[in-house]
């Protein structure tokens, strides 16, 4: 147990080093208004896998440090922060929460099974992700920062939003289900009951 547990806060360390790489140097940044911008990337897709691998809470912490660094670092988004590390937090909960709790990847050994789960599973994280990002980042800019441009970048933030969903889907399934089978064959899949699902 102890060591399963030092196994997955290692994992999702390297879930914020890899969230923070693609985010920060594999992103097309389009400015927008009142030197405002958004971008295109997978961030979101590393958050998902990280929640698919180790669950909603150690994958959620993973891609939320991760990006909430790279906001942080980055003159442009660092008054972002917070929401970014609320949002991506989210995703991963409840893609951890419909994969494991409901889908029950981690104990399938039926492959049609968990790529369905996780396909369902990845498009409920980041639906929420398109729905709350722009949402929030709106009132965000709106209330706590004061910027009157908030109604000019929402549809920009939606459409990038929605893209980078999209992608994020694609990709995040793709690598779970290439790495699944070596990662059980060596005997590294955590194995998540309904006690930890989440966790």
């Amino acid at each position: 147990m102890k060591n399963e547990r030092i196994y997955k806060l290692v994992l999702t360390a390297l879930m914020a080093a890899l969230s923070y790489v693609v985010f920060t140097f594999l992103q097309i940044k389009i400015a927008l208004p009142g030197g405002d911008a958004t971008s295109i990337h997978l961030g979101n897709a590393v958050c998902v896998l990280g929640a698919l691998l180790l669950g909603g809470v150690y994958g959620g912490i993973g891609g939320a440090i991760g990006m909430t660094i790279g906001d942080l670092l980055d003159p442009i988004y660092i008054v972002y922060a917070p929401k970014t590390f609320i949002l991506k937090f989210c995703i991963g909960l409840i893609t951890g929460l419909v994969a494991h709790k409901i889908g029950k990847i981690s104990t399938s050994q039926d492959s049609r099974h968990v790529f369905k789960w996780v396909v369902i599973a990845s498009i409920c994280g980041l639906l929420f992700n398109v729905v709350f990002d722009p949402l929030f980042g709106y009132f965000y800019k709106l209330v706590i920062l004061g910027k009157p441009a908030a109604e000019v970048t929402l549809s920009i933030n939606i459409a990038a939003t929605s893209i980078n969903a999209v992608l994020s889907v694609i990709v995040a399934t793709a690598v779970y289900m290439a790495l699944r089978p070596v990662l059980a064959k060596s005997n590294m899949l955590p194995r998540l009951g309904k006690e930890n699902a989440c966790a």
